[in-house]
């Protein structure tokens, strides 16, 4: 079987495919076709097996009436409604990550962290079979439900997918032949503290793109890269997005949207011994002291500026609970048969 999810599948909806179930109000029901089920809600029930055999992009009525509108969910669609036990990379950030770090088929893509997958399955659908994705994650909890949310949409593990639980630093260099990476995303607390190792693993142009939550985190792997020395000036960016209502003649903006959710910041790898050309702006006076220069030193240590606040908890970050993630892992698709 090819991987490319049931998303991708053509004809009628079969046994196990994922149906996308969308009432009159516009509320999303995702269902598992399977033989002699129902779905039911408060307003009646729809038999699995009237939909097995239909077309996608039809309609079915359920006993009390009610019209649903029957498709195959997108990816944007599914990594919104699947097990999550971290915070998932919105579509419009994944779209952004794959995009601007030009996610290319046949690229080789390090990865770190996983959390539940949701942006390890765009980065697997753009490089393709014939590409690699390197995933690496702390957690083992984490992975798995990573892992089997990517087998639940393509239908089986990807081929071009590893998933290694461990740390980045530790695990990358026996991972990766030194200068074979095409791309890296970083979605960690502290992306900073690997760049050695991705700079080692990185192709010369190869690009670094990092997926952080706070201004803090932005403003210290900005400067990190910069003092590093082998990477490109970085380029930082976030996106909003905001959706329209369309009724008649009722045009206008929604009054819920989604807002921040993340910052993303890219540079490229600059060949071996090549450093970047000097910046015409510069940082004021008070940014950063010369080594044994009073005058220019800030008075006090800055919030944040210590390594070991550097926490999910500290940066609002919501945490699942143990029992949380102990339901999700018993959930836990089994790897299909081949």
């Amino acid at each position: 079987m090819s991987a490319t999810g049931s998303a991708y599948r053509r004809g009628p909806f079969r046994e196990g495919d994922r149906v996308q179930l969308t009432d009159p109000k516009g509320r999303l029901h995702t269902i598992t076709l399977t033989p002699g089920k129902q779905f039911h809600t408060h307003r009646g029930h729809v038999k699995h097996d009237d939909l097995i055999g239909a077309p996608d992009g039809s309609t079915i009525t359920n006993t009390a009436g009610t019209e649903y509108l029957a498709l195959r969910p997108l990816l944007s669609d599914y990594v919104m409604s699947m097990p999550r036990g971290a915070a998932v990379v919105y579509p419009k950030d994944a779209g952004q990550i794959v995009t601007m770090a030009d996610v290319f088929p046949g690229a080789v893509v390090v990865e770190a962290g996983v959390g539940s997958g949701a942006l390890s399955m765009s980065l697997l659908r753009a490089v393709g079979e014939s590409g690699a994705v390197h995933s690496f994650e702390r957690r083992a909890d984490f992975a798995e439900i990573a892992k089997a949310n990517a087998r639940a949409f393509f239908g089986e593990d990807h081929p071009a997918w590893t998933v290694t639980v461990g740390d980045l630093v530790e695990s990358l260099p026996s991972a990766v032949e030194p200068g074979s990476v095409d791309r890296v995303v970083l979605d960690m607390l502290a992306p900073w503290e690997c760049l050695e190792v991705v700079a080692e693993a990185l192709a010369p142009g190869g690009v670094l793109i990092c997926y952080v939550a706070t201004a803090t985190q932005l403003s210290k792997v900005a400067e990190a890269m910069r003092d590093f020395g082998t990477f490109t000036e970085p380029e930082a960016w976030e996106s909003l997005v905001r959706g329209w209502h369309l009724e008649g003649l009722a045009v206008r903006p929604q009054h819920r949207m989604h807002g921040h959710t993340g910052f993303l910041i890219t540079t490229r790898r600059l060949a071996p011994g090549i450093t970047p050309p000097m910046r015409k702006r510069r940082p004021g006076k008070g940014y950063a002291a010369q080594e044994g220069d009073e005058s220019t030193a800030p008075a006090e240590v800055p919030p944040g500026a210590d390594d070991a606040e550097w926490t999910s908890e500290a940066l609002g970050e919501r945490v699942a609970s143990e029992k949380k993630m102990r339901k999700l892992a018993r959930g836990v698709v089994p790897p299909t048969p081949r």
